[in-house]
């Protein structure tokens, strides 16, 4: 096995292997991308199948991160997650009935327009920024760890620096969506959905023949196991309500307010297919979870079987598994699977920051001329450019407390998004649109010390409910600068 490994693990074989992925995606850009324009590249000229965009979106909705964590989480807190993707059903719900028909009733390209009708220029202008700011930083933390990962594992073996490597990540993202836009992003995400879960589904045949056990004894050896535990009712960090409603509004902000997944959906022919979409991705996401979930009981449980020695950070047990214990088939589907998890959401990402920018800060309309096509292309070149200098900002820094802090202060720019929606949609109360942008820097700030300082405090430590709170506060912002001589009928 070790010669094997050796064989596989060279780095010019590594390189073929994602050379020949990228390959694939840029021949997908092509097709798509025939007879393309502004709107092709916004909406995919609103004639996505419904279907393809369901699929696709389950690899967007995660990630690199989430590929290699989930798994590795199910060592410490068992199958507690479950609670959270319990808390999606809720959440995709409201956005299916409350926010796509919102959408498609005023017809938006950038889904931060509704702001500005409901409430004016700075609201809107306030939406999109924290939007912008969010994805840039999250998108740049997601592609710095798996081009962390590469660089060491593969790279280095070239002597390539890592900001060539960063450099030619990026370059390819750029190549394959810079014409077909989001149309290309529907198909492409669809395959590396399909990547990502086939290397699930290889790893766990895999681990069942290692075991010598059947798909119904793996289960019956996970539901018999200390990692099978999904409910819990305790005063820690993962009881079931505190979980079960953070599920709920992180799919409503980081689906139904997000500008990267809600463009996909904006593609859709209509409302009813929209809602479609919505109604399927949402059962296909929930089987993902459980499925990556299930294969992370099986690496423990293979792991103690086989004598492996857990890794210090648990993330790291499934890389470790898939390409020092695994065969050379399991290796070559793993990397294909986190290349595929990284990039399915690093590639909508830059899209949909694209779009939000043109749209939102150049005026870019449903009537773009198409000279307006030269300034798209520059647009997206540019956030090309800025992903790469935020990564090499993380990889300066060379402190990984410090670019998960950066990564997590990021998540409270959804706060405001979530107070901003809710405050329109649940009253007629128009607002004092120029305190807008002094609000929605305030209740993030003041969100993140009642976080750092509530276990001291009172006891009480926050999780993803946070953003529930971040949410609250800006809602009450919102209604202290309310206009009590004007109601809107928007």
């Amino acid at each position: 096995m070790g010669s094997l490994f050796k064989i596989f693990m060279s780095p010019f074989l590594v390189f073929s292997i994602v050379l020949g992925y990228f390959s694939v995606l840029i021949l997908i850009s092509f097709l798509t991308s025939k007879n393309s324009d502004s709107q092709t590249f916004f909406t995919a000229n609103r004639q996505s199948p419904w279907y393809l965009v369901a699929f696709g979106m389950v690899g967007a909705s995660l990630s690199g991160v989430t590929f290699i964590s989930i798994p590795g989480e199910v060592g410490s807190s068992q199958f507690s997650y479950f609670q959270i993707v319990l808390g999606y059903l809720l959440g995709y719900l409201v956005i299916g009935a409350v926010l796509i028909p919102l959408y498609y009733r005023l017809n938006l390209v950038s889904i931060y327009g509704y702001l500005e009708q409901r409430f004016g220029f700075w609201s809107y202008k306030t939406g999109a920024f924290f939007f912008l700011i969010s994805r840039v930083i999250g998108a740049s933390f997601r592609l710095f760890l798996v081009a962390g990962v590469l660089q060491l594992a593969f790279f280095d073996a070239f002597e390539i620096p890592f900001w060539f490597t960063v450099m030619v990540a990026i370059g390819l993202i750029w190549v394959y969506t810079f014409r077909g836009g989001i149309k290309t992003i529907v198909w492409t995400d669809t395959l590396q959905t399909f990547f990502m879960l086939l290397s699930v589904v290889v790893s766990i045949h895999l681990i069942g023949e290692e075991l010598g056990m059947s798909l119904g004894q793996l289960i019956d050896t996970v539901e018999e196991s200390q990692y099978s535990r999904i409910f819990f009712w305790d005063e820690t960090g993962n009881h079931f309500m505190k979980q079960f409603f953070s599920g709920v509004f992180i799919a409503i902000v980081m689906t139904g307010l997000d500008q990267d997944m809600m463009q996909k959906n904006l593609t859709c022919r209509n409302l009813k297919e929209a809602q479609k979409n919505m109604f399927w991705f949402t059962i296909i996401l929930v089987l993902v979870n459980v499925l990556f979930l299930f294969l992370g009981a099986l690496l423990f449980i293979y792991a103690q079987q086989k004598g492996v020695a857990i890794p210090a950070s648990t993330d790291d047990l499934y890389p470790v598994l898939a390409l020092q214990h695994f065969n050379i088939v399991a290796a070559i589907v793993f990397l294909l699977g986190i290349t595929a998890a990284a990039y399915s959401s690093a590639d909508s990402a830059l899209t949909a920051l694209t779009t939000s920018f043109c749209v939102d800060f150049l005026g870019f309309s449903h009537g773009s001329q198409p000279d307006d096509r030269k300034t798209r292309i520059l647009v997206h070149f540019g956030f090309s450019v800025l992903l790469f200098l935020v990564i090499l900002i993380f990889r300066a820094l060379n402190d990984a407390s410090v670019i998960s802090s950066l990564f997590r202060a990021a998540g409270y720019t959804y706060g405001p998004l979530l107070g901003l929606f809710t405050f329109g949609m649940f009253n007629r109360l128009s607002i004092k649109d120029k305190w807008v942008p002094l609000v929605c820097l305030v209740c993030p700030l003041i969100s993140y010390i009642l976080n750092i300082n509530s276990k001291d405090w009172w006891g009480y430590e926050f999780g993803f409910e946070i953003l529930i709170l971040n949410g609250l506060l800006t809602f009450i912002g919102l209604w202290l600068i309310r206009d009590k001589a004007a109601v809107t009928n928007t």
